[in-house]
């Protein structure tokens, strides 16, 4: 019976009796006979071929049916088998196709195997796929409900059949199939079987692993056959989107379909049809979804770098999608722009069609460098990288990006700025204009071409070319004008105007005078004259055949302008003839023209893009201590690159990134040290000796100008490229030639290279070590006097050879010291007792390094300085005595003798303090250790050991006790006795200290006033006794130098003796208001560190240090910043401080402006972050109003009020403080101001807020219309009223430093504090302190005697 197999909707309708001839699965066979009924099959396949499937296909369906309770070994070999159905029915099928006899049963009967064979294959293939998926997921095993697998011994896996199922299915497809269909038309449920099976296998996530390439491979083709050959373009592409909305993974798994299917099938009709299909998606559905977005951006981005020529004609179907609000299709429409310009619209072969798509496409991706997304601005920044480094983007639109980019450095985003500092440093390595770009050297040229430009313009350009106009045209052209003036002459009388006949001698004279007279345009008198010429001239041919008629005359006039004017301009055009003679090619000018304006703007486009680097690089340059890793990473990067082509400003950067190698960021300190390697160390295929001599003098050159804190940093990396064998010995060799002058080089070239040994002793401290002998004899040798500034190096790169010990030596191990009968020792003495009487600067740093060389190195150091002081001093006083018993020494030679003998005494205190207390240490340290050797052999048990580690412990901590207290009794009784060398120079020190105005010189005090400083640090005692007039040198010296120097000094001071130092602590403030810019300065360097090592208390006069804030000096107000910055990390401080801080500015007798005042607040009030304080200093502020005296102290208060961050809490305390202020609204400033907190609090603010939010400013209104009103109402004066004093400014310091009613050479010491029950509260203050206003001069008896100590360990000592 002939039956049609309908496709059906779901596996079950089979079931469902259809149509007439449609065929229906009769019986579900029973798991039980399975076996047997597809042996059968087998069998009869063997016999029947494909066809067999016609009486078989109950048994498939069976198979089906029952799929999840089958072996898998029946389900491998149902597989198995139908897989070579399918693949013989293929191999049988042209052979049928090609017969044109067969009969319509025939047809039938193969149709329907066609369709069995391929609904049972890709039912099995839907099968596996579940199975496969769901076993992967942990819920069902593969091999059934759990009964035992009868598979093969090597298994089955489906993952690699696959591939072979699909390449069967995919053969089918290619055969000419329609035919078997009437009409030769393939029916949609056919196809749709076919592909639905594909897309189920795309729905397993594991199709994207790198195993299942091949199974990828062979989806793309049997859905390229289906779209090429059987219609199925439009479902693929609704098929793709459905896919892309509701699985994220499948975005690079169909790119690569899609893009098969448009390459090796031709169907690039779908990828319009998609492009189409995704523009029309509408943003509300796919933000259900996210996943949508990013797998359309994803598709569409990586399907761009693929095929971007195939989808650029449909690229504007996208573009809705740039002005919609989610930023990953705007980067994915953007970075296909980006694509097609890099790869579609590149080259100079463009026609002016794509020159006009790929302005287009470029002026969109500049537009949206400024797009309001973060991350849209750094993907077009990323595509313009591309396009850069594709050498994609015309050079016409090099300034333009550039200048861009230049501003997107300033992006708030840190991905936006580290891109945008990616894409200069790609700009740079492929810019088209040269590999040196440096904007001063480019500049000369630039002027020289251009001034060469100009010149062949004016010689080439020549006369501009004029209209000839010929004599007859011109008279045509007057023609009308003189017959007008011929009948205005015959209506006139004849008293006109006569023309003086007589001065005319001739006919000549007067058709010259006639032609005069029309080109002047007279046209009345050349007619007179023409008439006059008839008249009297008859005997002239031209004059003589004429009558007075207008002919006549007209006749006349033209015939003397025709011919006259002819004759005019014959010379010039047989000038013109002459220059024509020979006239320059048209050619070679414009050739040569060309050239030249092509150099110009060559020249000039590069002058304009090394500006703009060079702008970029002053803006980079600031970012090298950003927050960010990256960033840095990136700056670091930038400057490497920008280095290497030269440009003038880049050693700017690599200048600063120095400082960067102490970074606690590995990979900070790593990018540092890999780009000073490719800088310097980069092997460019030279000699050794050339690579050496490059790094020499690039380093030189690095250390050129540079502070002793950038010279400590490139040592550091320095000493690690030696460490890590990076420095080869040649540049070693090379600076030992260049120190001892085998190498020809310059003084300065000599210091350098010693310094850069010293720097590599650090790491290899043989260096030194091995040639100390060359470094004595040569930089400290005979001539020594003629460069100090070698001789300081020396010393400096020896003493390297201690720190270098210090790193490697242990606790136990001896410290490495030289006799003091040691060459060096004997140099130094020399070196240093000759120069004392030079008059040049070098001498005196010199003698500082030599004096701490030798208390680092030498053996007695103390007897080695005593015998350079005594050779010093008799240096100065021979040759300088007079009969009278006082020498008259020269002032630079006291000097130099007191810094040496400053120097000294200092360095023995830190000899003492660190070489000798270590010393003591160790050799203890070593002593108990042999002793507990020896205690622990006759004590074994643990009980016994741990109570001797205990005893020895305690025995320890006494010890230490103990040499501390040696140590400070040495100090304070033995270096400065009577008989000891430094007690020698005390005399002459405290006599210029006392008498400043007898000793003058600015150098001598300068000095003098340090080496008592460095006294002081000696002896407690001394520098008790002394303090006092050290304070008034502070106070009252007129030389900023010695102030500046004593402030450091005092610094120093509270660090070894915090307990004399403390009550002086007032004084230490006051200089933070020092006329001269240089001590403010230095004292808030000083302040600071003292306040932020805990070694000052912080009381209000901290708020001389937010004053700074507001100092017109940027290193000044950038170091009070800092100071407050690294407070504010110390708990609450800053919180603590503010009352008083606020009570001292806004304090009308010693505050500050009131604009300065709420600069300074806003910067201290942005530290208040926590809710808890804001509440505090609510409550706090608002009762000040009750106390605050005027006006000013009101706006302060609410001023400071408005900068803070309000919370809930925080409204709700200023409405329980109503009462404290509510009075004071009648202010305009105080009411705006709490207008200004009002709108603050309301923005953001939750629905119940805003109502609490709107009552308080509803009860502020009231208030402040009512004191309004009660301010129209005159009032009686009051007695007790205070009347409001003037706006004060800062006193000057005298007024803060001097006490009224005392003068100022009475200098005393601070009182103690007064005591709490003898203070009057006459007003509540901020200050937090309970001492009085600074006083500068107290009486003798106020002293302090008792100070509130400073608790110090035994070991802290001078550093």
């Amino acid at each position: 019976m002939t039956f049609h197999f309908h496709i059906p909707l779901a596996f079950r309708d089979l079931l469902k009796s259809g149509g007439i001839g449609q065929y229906v699965v009769q019986e579900v066979l029973p798991v039980r006979q399975l076996d047997a009924q597809f042996a059968a099959f087998q069998t009869s396949f063997w016999t029947e071929g494909p066809l067999c499937i016609l009486q078989h296909f109950d048994t498939l369906y069976s198979i089906l049916h029952h799929f999840r309770s089958l072996d898998i070994a029946i389900k491998e070999d149902v597989l198995e088998v139908m897989v070579k159905v399918a693949s013989r029915h293929a191999n049988e099928l042209p052979a049928i196709l090609e017969d044109l006899n067969m009969s319509v049963p025939q047809r039938a009967a193969h149709l329907n195997a066609l369709k069995m064979n391929c609904f049972i294959l890709t039912q099995l293939i839907e099968a596996f796929e579940a199975e496969t998926y769901k076993a992967s997921l942990g819920s069902v095993e593969p091999s059934g409900k759990g009964k035992k697998a009868k598979s093969k011994p090597e298994g089955f896996s489906w993952e690699s059949e696959r591939e072979s199922i699909l390449q069967a299915l995919t053969h089918l497809l290619q055969l000419d199939i329609r035919r078997l269909w009437s009409m030769s038309v393939v029916e949609e449920e056919f196809v749709s079987m076919m592909t639905s099976c594909c897309y189920k296998m795309m729905e397993n996530p594991n199709i994207v692993m790198a195993k299942n390439k091949s199974t990828r491979e062979a989806l793309g083709h049997l859905l390229g056959v289906t779209v090429k050959r059987y219609n199925h373009m439009l479902s693929a592409s609704v098929k793709v989107i459905q896919l892309l909305q509701h699985f994220e993974h499948l975005a690079s798994v169909l790119v690569h379909t899609v893009s098969l299917w448009a390459t090796e099938y031709g169907m690039k009709p779908v990828i319009g049809e998609i492009m189409r299909e995704i523009g029309q998606k509408c943003s509300q559905d796919l933000s259900r979804e996210s996943s949508g977005f990013k797998a359309f951006a994803t598709f569409l981005t990586e399907l761009a770098e693929r095929i971007p020529a195939i989808m650029m004609p449909s690229i504007s179907v996208l573009l809705d999608y740039l002005d919609g609000e989610n930023y990953m299709m705007r980067n994915a429409v953007l970075t296909v722009m980006g694509e097609m310009v890099v790869r579609v619209l590149s080259g100079d072969q463009l026609e002016e069609a794509e020159k006009s798509t790929r302005d287009q496409f470029l002026d969109t991706l500049q537009e949206h460098l400024h797009d309001v997304n973060t991350y849209v601005r750094s993907c077009v920044i990323q595509i313009y990288n591309r396009i850069v480094q594709e050498k994609a983007l015309p050079l016409s639109r090099f300034q333009s990006v550039v200048t861009l980019v230049v501003g997107r450095l300033f992006d708030k985003s840190v991905n936006v700025c580290k891109n945008a500092i990616q894409l200069l440093a790609s700009f740079l390595a492929n810019n088209p204009f040269t590999c040196k770009l440096s904007s001063v050297d480019l500049k000369v040229p630039l002027e020289k071409e251009t001034k060469k430009l100009k010149e062949m313009r004016e010689k080439y350009q020549g006369p501009k070319p004029v209209v000839v106009i010929s004599p007859e045209e011109e008279w045509e052209a007057m023609l009308p004008e003189v017959l007008e003036a011929f009948k205005i002459l015959q209506q006139e009388s004849k008293e006109e105007e006569d023309i003086e006949t007589e001065e005319i001698e001739s006919s000549q004279h007067l058709r010259e005078q006639i032609l005069i007279l029309l080109l002047k345009t007279s046209y009345k008198n050349s007619i007179r004259l023409t008439q006059k010429g008839i008249e009297r001239f008859q005997e002239d041919p031209l004059f003589s055949e004429g009558d007075s008629e207008a002919k006549s005359v007209l006749g006349i006039l033209e015939k003397i302008f025709t011919e006259k004017k002819a004759d005019l301009e014959q010379p010039t055009t047989k000038d013109q003839d002459d220059a024509q003679v020979n006239p320059p090619s048209q050619e070679v000018q414009k050739s040569d023209m060309d050239k030249q304006e092509m150099l110009v703007q060559y020249l000039s486009d590069a002058h304009h893009f090394a500006l703009k680097i060079e702008e970029a690089i002053d803006v980079i340059s600031k970012m090298m201590y950003e927050t960010a890793v990256s960033v840095v990473q990136e700056v670091i990067e930038f400057f490497v690159t920008v280095s290497q082509f030269g440009v003038s400003q880049a050693l700017l950067g690599v200048r600063r990134m120095l400082p960067l190698v102490w970074s606690k960021e590995p990979g900070v300190r790593e990018a540092v040290l890999s780009a000073y390697r490719r800088l310097y160390l980069s092997s460019n295929g030279e000699s050794e000796r050339v690579k050496a001599q490059a790094l020499v003098r690039s380093l030189s050159l690095l250390m050129v100008d540079s502070s002793a804190g950038i010279l400590q940093c490139l040592e550091e990396i320095v000493s690690e490229f030696v460490q890590k064998g990076d420095i080869h010995p040649s540049v070693i060799q090379l600076l030992w030639e260049k120190f001892t002058q085998k190498s020809p080089c310059s003084a300065l070239e000599r210091r350098a290279a010693v310094m850069l040994l010293g720097m590599m002793t650090r790491g290899q401290p043989e260096i030194v070590m091995s040639n100390l002998d060359t470094l004595v004899s040569v930089g400290l040798g005979e001539q020594v006097q003629k460069d100090y500034q070698l001789a300081r190096e020396v010393c400096n790169c020896i003493l390297k050879i201690t720190d270098s010990q210090k790193q490697t030596l242990g606790k136990s191990t001896e410290p490495f010291r030289l006799p003091k009968d040691h060459s060096l020792f004997v140099c130094l003495t020399e070196a240093v007792a000759g120069g004392i009487g030079l008059s040049g600067l070098h001498w005196l740093p010199f003698k500082e390094t030599a004096v701490r060389l030798v208390y680092e190195l030498g053996e007695e150091p103390e007897e080695i300085c005593s015998e350079i002081l005594l050779r010093c001093s008799q240096n100065v006083l021979d040759g300088h005595q007079t009969q009278d018993e006082v020498p008259n020494v020269p002032a630079f030679l006291l000097t130099h003798l007191l810094s040496l003998a400053g120097d000294v005494a200092l360095q023995q205190v830190v000899h003492l303090e660190r070489a000798v207390s270590a010393e003591l240490r160790r050799r203890r340290v070593l002593k108990e250790e042999q002793e507990a050797e020896k205690v622990g052999k006759q004590r074994k048990s643990k009980a016994n050991e741990s109570t001797m580690e205990e005893e020895l412990g305690l025995v320890g901590a006494s010890a230490d006790d103990i040499e501390a207290e040696l140590i400070r009794k040495i100090c304070d009784t033995e270096l400065l006795g009577g008989q000891q060398y430094l007690s020698a120079f005390l005399p002459l020190i405290l006599r210029i200290c006392n008498n400043p105005g007898r000793y003058s010189d600015p150098d001598l005090c300068t000095v003098a006033t340090l080496a008592l400083a460095k006294y002081m640090m000696i002896s407690s005692d001394f520098c008790d006794t002394h303090l006092r007039l050290l304070f008034t040198l502070l106070e009252k010296s007129p030389l900023p130098s010695v102030r500046s120097n004593i402030m450091i000094a005092l610094g120093d001071l509270s660090i070894r003796f915090p307990n004399l130092i403390e009550p002086w602590t007032p004084n230490l403030y006051a200089r933070l208001r020092d006329p001269s810019r240089e001590v403010r300065k230095t004292a808030g360097m000083v302040m600071t560190h003292l306040i932020l090592k805990d070694m000052v208390k912080v009381k209000g006069q901290v708020s001389e240090m937010a004053v700074l804030l507001i100092e017109s000096d940027q290193e000044i107000s950038a170091l009070a910043r800092n100071f407050f910055n690294e407070l504010s990390n110390k708990g609450n401080a800053v919180y603590n401080l503010l009352p008083d801080i606020i009570s001292r500015l806004s304090d009308p007798d010693c505050g500050v402006e009131e604009e300065a005042f709420r600069t300074i607040m806003k910067q201290l009030l942005s530290y208040i972050t926590k809710d808890k304080q804001t509440e505090s200093l609510v409550e706090k502020m608002c009762h000040r109003f009750r106390t605050a005296r005027t006006e000013r102290q009101w706006r302060d208060l609410a001023h400071c009020l408005s900068l803070l961050p309000f919370s809930e809490k925080g409204l709700r305390k200023m409405q329980d403080c109503f009462d404290c202020y509510g009075d004071k609204l009648s202010d305009e400033a105080v009411y705006n101001s709490f207008l200004t907190t009002v709108a603050k609090m309301r923005r953001g603010a939750k629905p119940e807020l805003k109502a609490l939010i709107d009552e308080f400013e509803q009860k502020l209104s009231r208030c402040h219309n009512k004191g309004l009103e009660n301010m129209d109402v005159p009032e009686e004066p009051s007695a007790e009223s205070d009347t409001q004093p003037p706006k004060a400014k800062r006193p000057p310091l005298a007024s803060v430093n001097v006490k009224k009613g005392k003068s100022e050479d009475d200098f005393q010491t601070p009182k103690p504090p007064a005591s709490r029950k003898s203070r009057r509260k006459v007003a509540v203050n901020f200050s937090s302190d309970e001492e009085s206003d600074l006083e500068a001069e107290l009486s003798e008896a106020e002293t302090p005697k008792n100070p509130t100590p400073i608790r110090r360990t035994a070991r802290s000592r001078a550093k």
